[in-house]
């Protein structure tokens, strides 16, 4: 056999092996969650949104390179959760959340807005601040509260292009939102998904 045509064969083995050398190496990141509101908090790893507490718990693992790396949770109207972490390869780190609730009244005359997207772990931001994900404001009894009043919503997930529109709501009405994000580049979530400014909405 041929030079070529064994560094040929060594390369494609490499490429087939990399992945799970790759996994192999990885380490995880769990969370030990207290309540309800924790579970569908979302999560940032070094500025990039990841998903749900809950389906990084259960669905979709959070592999990460070892190393360090800063963690983010943040979820309406509590404080956001701040950590560092230092990850060994193979690692499995859990984070125990204990987040602080921001004391807060419902708005008077508060509008509603109903979400009903795919895919329903996108994060859904109102004027530029992280509310939650799709799926805590498509089901009966659950509705986006906000103020009445002009109010530019986004709804974004790596790997899809974004959704964004600006609605005008009155005392206490009712709006239906729905859309299907489209697939795109992971860069075309923008930054509102893999940097979330630090500050509070206050408009609902």
């Amino acid at each position: 056999m041929s030079t070529r045509k064994v560094l040929s064969l060594l390369g494609l083995v490499l490429f087939l092996a990399l992945p799970l050398l790759l996994h192999a190496q990885s380490a995880r990141i769990k969370f030990d969650t207290s309540n309800g509101d924790e579970k569908k908090a979302g999560v940032w790893v070094d500025g990039q949104y990841f998903g749900s507490v809950d389906e990084i718990n259960h669905s979709r693992k959070l592999l990460v390179l070892p190393g360090k790396h800063e963690v983010i949770v943040r979820q309406a109207w509590y404080q956001e959760y701040l950590a560092a972490v230092t990850l060994e390869p193979g690692e499995t780190h859990t984070l125990k959340l204990a987040m602080e609730k921001i004391p807060v009244q419902t708005p008077r005359n508060a509008a509603k807005i109903r979400i009903v997207a795919y895919p329903i772990n996108a994060a859904v931001f109102v004027d530029d601040q992280f509310t939650g994900q799709v799926d805590e404001f498509n089901i009966a009894g659950k509705w986006l509260l906000v103020t009445p009043g002009s109010h530019k919503l986004r709804i974004a997930l790596p790997g899809y292009q974004p959704f964004e529109t600006t609605v005008n709501l009155l005392p206490k009405q009712k709006m239906k939102v729905q859309t299907n994000l489209m697939t795109g580049s992971i860069t075309e979530a923008g930054a509102l998904v893999t940097q979330q400014e630090d500050k509070r909405r206050t408009s609902e």
